[in-house]
């Protein structure tokens, strides 16, 4: 049997968590390198929704690969 969707969904954000402060940090680093002046508090935003876009895409192809695992057994 595969994970509930409970743990897919504690372990697609726990995933992403450390995404979310490497982001942060190369957004501070990277945006000013192309000429994009942004605040911290801007580029945690840009963060944040890139991360609640992430989780969803983990989430949502877990299910699917456990829904097709499912299927084939």
């Amino acid at each position: 049997m595969g994970q509930s969707r409970r743990m897919s969904m504690v372990e697609a954000s726990a995933n992403t968590a450390s995404g979310f402060v490497l982001s942060w940090v190369a957004g501070m680093i990277v945006y000013p390198l192309v000429g994009w002046a942004v605040s911290p508090a801007q580029n945690t935003i840009v963060v944040a929704v890139f991360t609640v876009i992430s989780v969803a895409r983990s989430y949502l192809w877990r299910r699917a690969f456990n829904w097709l695992h499912g299927r084939a057994a």
